[in-house]
């Protein structure tokens, strides 16, 4: 019964050893599409009362658990029995990502002044509703960009064994969820903790200037990580249509990757606009 046990246990350690190995390597390949749902989702973490930022990013952060406890088996699933559904559904999400990248700027032409852009310090009623909104967009954001991180993470491990396939793509969602969410919890509290340091020193020091440093630092960053967000929105919707449609894959060759990723998410976000923006005049016409 005990040389069974240890056997167990040889099978179990030899199982992470596989896994440690392959959730590296599937890190490594979703390391670019990591960095751009940071920069997507300190973006929308932003833009609330103090007091409110770490509530709001806590349910965010819930909702992109519950996205990947979704996405996983279903992914697993389809990757099984029906594989060309995953390419369908990339391809959906690749739209929604390119709409919200392009409706930004055109909102940032032409609608500077669209209430919603501000903190939100009315009421409570108007600021939970805004919340609401906001969280909803965020999870919605993030359950594209999930799919895209369990794809990339499955697509690494497809000819492992299947025990190895749901552990390596729940090792890397976790590790995507944790990290993302914990470095944009860091950055909404930047001036928090500048201020803290400004209060213990006395403002003296150079702890004091530090302090001021972070205080003064976080619009800029918030600011960069909008304009950044909303490229990133735009290139991963590009980077989506490229890589699963063949014909998009084979067109302006001579453009660098960048650019030729960056002018078809731009052109699909063009599109997906154009036709909600027709589809809601019908809609509340009718």
């Amino acid at each position: 019964m005990a040389s069974g046990f240890f056997a167990i246990l040889d099978d179990i350690s030899a199982l992470m050893d596989d896994v440690a190995t392959t959730a590296k390597v599937a890190t490594r390949k979703t390391a670019g599409i990591l960095g751009d749902d940071l920069a997507v989702n300190a973006e929308k973490a932003t833009g609330f009362l103090a007091s409110r930022e770490l509530p709001v990013l806590w349910a965010i952060t819930k909702g992109s658990f519950l996205n990947k406890v979704i996405i996983i088996p279903v992914a697993l699933a389809l990757n099984v029995f029906f594989p060309v559904a995953i390419k369908v559904i990339l391809v959906l999400g690749g739209f929604y990502l390119a709409y919200e990248g392009v409706e930004k700027i055109i909102e940032f032409l032409f609608h500077r002044s669209k209430k919603g852009h501000e903190v939100v310090a009315e009421s409570n009623e108007n600021r939970s509703d805004a919340e609401k909104t906001k969280i909803k967009a965020a999870v919605t954001t993030d359950f594209i960009l999930s799919i895209e991180i369990v794809i990339i993470g499955l697509g690494t491990v497809l000819e492992e064994s299947l025990s190895i396939q749901i552990l390596t793509v729940s090792v890397v969602a976790l590790l995507a969820t944790v990290g993302v969410y914990g470095i944009v919890a860091l950055i909404v509290r930047m001036d928090d903790a500048g201020f803290k340091l400004i209060k213990r020193t006395q403002d003296t020091g150079w702890l004091a200037k530090v302090g001021h440093l972070l205080v003064n630092s976080l619009p800029i960053v918030i600011k960069c990580l909008g304009v950044i967000g909303t490229i990133a929105l735009i290139l991963v919707s590009g980077g989506i249509f490229v890589h699963n449609i063949d014909y998009l894959h084979h067109i302006l060759g001579s453009w660098p990757s960048f650019l030729k990723e960056m002018a078809i998410g731009f052109v699909a976000g063009l599109i997906a606009v154009a036709i909600l923006t027709v589809g809601k005049k019908m809609f509340f016409r009718g």
